[in-house]
């Protein structure tokens, strides 16, 4: 029964954490593998924040070359990231350095790419260096905890002996018991492991200091006890962020890293340890990160402690400055509003029309991803305003120019009329016959249009012929179209 009991809880237990966790929900995602790969692999490495134009530009490089293999992937990179935010898988902020906003993973996203690529490093999940690792803490710790003092003395006697049996096998000259390539990899390989956990402790400490701030604002609001205690203590001087049991852990933790001694001491240890002959079977990417492991602790360290003091500060302030009042009484008209709103909802359905005007502003809504900056550039008018001086221009050059450019219709009329003197009913082609074309084929055309309007239609074609522009002979067929009567421009 007792089993039964054990089951039925750890099923409700993941059964809630397959819908409320980001790391279940992004490990069941039908795109976790895209979602892995993508920010894996720019979010999840030494680079742990990315400006949103610069993220934008990695996903949509990176679509684009899944979908030469195949991959179907309708949107672009901004939308993709807009999804992942939504989802809980990345982590928007305005940035600190320069306007705009940055994105970064979440704890759980960093813990769902840890899962998976643990599963695609092939590394032993059974070591004899984790078991080594164990069994030295699990000492350490049985040691540190017991009261009895003469069984701690006979432990440290026994680690005494052990230390200078070491020594006087050294100082005779024996051969030292070195560990071989394979055991050394394995160890390098458990503490490069261990070491990729800390990002993902960080952003779940930050997380953690921003659920403590929300929580602590909410009961700040609440008329309960629990907010008046908050208000004394805020109002005390006393620092609710750094005072909670994570503020004490991370206090404690980055003490440690800024430690000079163990700075120097994990430098020195790296420097020897890349020195041996096993070290050249690491990657490029595992010896930079071994050797950079202490500064970007204290880098994430500094951040941590960034964001305790905003949040203790804006905490601070929002007490001091009376603004928790205000949310207070918003609170109280939002809760009776709310409370008038359930028994209406049984007789008012949400489309009744009232008899309440909404002003609307004037400034319409739109997205922000639709504002364009202005750029002076596309209005700069850096080129110099060329002059041209006035020159005489007589009446036939005029002529010769609208000839150019225009048909003269007038001197189409004119040869059209005076074949018809002649012979009482001309076809186009007569025309041309009699008077050749000034203007090439706009002559044509411009007898054509005539001929349209004022001529008869014969049902014969009619072939025409004139020198163009570039002194070749050229000829064609036309329908044929018979002039009967004067013709007028």
């Amino acid at each position: 029964m007792a089993t039964s009991s054990s089951a039925f809880a750890r099923t409700l237990t993941l059964a809630r954490l397959r819908d409320g966790d980001v790391t279940f929900r992004l490990l069941r995602s039908d795109n976790a593998p895209l979602i892995v790969g993508i920010l894996g692999a720019h979010l999840g490495g030494e680079e742990r924040r990315l400006p949103a134009s610069d993220l934008y530009e990695r996903v949509d490089a990176d679509l684009d070359q899944l979908r030469g293999h195949g991959f179907r992937l309708p949107q672009t990179g901004q939308a993709y990231c807009t999804d992942w935010r939504s989802a809980g898988y990345l982590i928007r902020r305005a940035s600190e350095e320069a306007r705009g906003e940055t994105f970064e993973l979440s704890a759980g996203a960093l813990a769902a790419i840890r899962t998976l690529e643990s599963l695609t490093e092939h590394r032993p999940t059974v070591t004899e260096s984790r078991l080594a690792n164990i069994a030295s803490q699990l000492g350490q710790l049985a040691l540190d905890t017991d009261p009895d003092a003469t069984r701690r003395l006979d432990q440290l006697h026994a680690q005494r002996d052990l230390i200078t049996q070491a020594i006087e096998r050294i100082n005779a000259g024996d051969e030292l018991d070195l560990l071989d390539t394979p055991r050394a990899l394995e160890r390098v390989q458990d503490i490069l492991a261990q070491a990729r956990e800390l990002p993902s402790d960080f952003a779940r400490v930050r997380a953690e200091f921003e659920k403590l701030n929300r929580l602590l604002r909410e009961r700040v609001i609440e008329s309960e006890a629990s907010g008046r205690e908050v208000l004394d203590e805020v109002f005390r001087g006393v620092d609710l962020i750094a005072e909670s049991d994570a503020g004490r852990s991370f206090a404690a933790f980055s003490a440690l890293i800024l430690d000079p001694a163990l700075g120097a001491a994990f430098d020195d240890d790296v420097d020897r340890i890349l020195d041996r002959g096993f070290a050249d079977r690491l990657t490029a990417e595992q010896r930079r990160f071994l050797r950079r492991f202490i500064l970007t602790l204290k880098s994430h360290s500094a951040e941590i402690h960034s964001v305790m003091t905003g949040f203790a500060r804006g905490l601070r302030r929002y007490v001091q400055s009376q603004e928790f009042q205000r949310d207070r009484v918003m609170r109280g008209l939002l809760r009776e509003a709310l409370a008038g709103a359930i028994p209406a909802a049984a007789r008012i359905k949400p489309y009744h029309e009232t008899s309440l005007n909404l002003e609307l502003p004037s400034v319409s809504v739109a997205s922000v991803g639709a504002i364009r900056l202005f750029n002076p550039v596309e209005f700069d008018a850096s080129a110099p305003i060329q002059i041209n001086e006035a020159s005489w221009v007589d009446l036939p050059t005029l002529r010769e120019l609208a000839r150019d450019t225009e048909i003269d219709f007038d001197e189409l009329v004119g040869h059209a009329n005076d074949v018809l003197a002649e012979r009482g009913a001309c076809t186009v082609a007569e025309v041309l016959e009699r008077h050749p074309a000034s203007q090439g084929v706009a002559s044509i055309v411009g007898l054509l249009a005539l001929a349209a309007s004022q001529g008869v239609l014969t049902g014969e074609a009619d072939t025409v012929r004139w020198v163009g522009t570039d002194a070749v002979a050229r000829s064609a067929e036309i329908p044929g179209y018979r002039f009967s009567g004067r013709v007028t421009a």
